[in-house]
């Protein structure tokens, strides 16, 4: 069964999800149809990421600027969002849109010809993939909570806490998951 609406969305793994690749994981939604799903851990920024590859685009990156975890899948992946000042109806050299103001970038762009286009851009080494049905199950297994993205949560200064702030703005019950202790065995 394909759950619609997903794409665009963000993944908000349950207390306790059993993969730890996904343990308190926020998960942005970059496409989900009936073929499958991929998505970009947007709560996990790497201590020492090789920018290398990317320097190029390190003046762009939002803050903090560095490469994210983006997932277990293909770590040596690299997957560039970004989001625009506003609405924008007309196409982007070096981007596809994604959603209404989130856009992927090919990084063998130019950055000073595609960076002033966005207010904010985010690189991810790796992603999140599921294939047909799989995700469909386990959201209907409780493994992950599927809630409103907001620009704030791809592109914010403040990752570490995410998962928290995510929850914490939903309506009960789902809200009280924000205080779930780490070893809910403990609880």
């Amino acid at each position: 069964m394909f759950i619609d609406g997903a794409r665009s969305q963000l993944l908000v793994a349950s207390p306790p999800l059993d993969d730890p690749n996904f343990d308190r994981s926020v998960v942005y939604v970059i496409d989900h149809n009936d073929e499958g799903a991929i998505g970009v851990v947007i709560n996990r920024p790497l201590a020492d990421p090789d920018l290398e590859p990317i320097s190029r685009w390190s003046e762009s990156l939002t803050e903090p600027p560095v490469v994210f975890n983006g997932g277990p899948v293909d770590p040596s992946a690299l997957i560039a969002l970004g989001v625009t000042h506003g609405n924008v109806d007309i196409e982007i050299e070096g981007a596809v849109q994604v959603a209404d103001r989130v856009w992927s970038i090919d990084l063998a762009g130019d950055p000073a010809i595609i960076a002033p286009r966005f207010a904010g851009i985010r690189i991810f080494s790796g992603y999140a993939g599921w294939s047909s049905g799989q995700l469909d199950a386990e959201i209907g297994a409780g493994g992950w909570i599927v809630v409103a993205a907001e620009t704030n949560d791809v592109f914010g200064n403040q990752p570490s806490d995410l998962w928290r702030r995510v929850l914490d703005r939903q309506p009960p019950p789902i809200k009280w998951l924000a205080n779930a202790p780490n070893d809910v065995s403990l609880n």
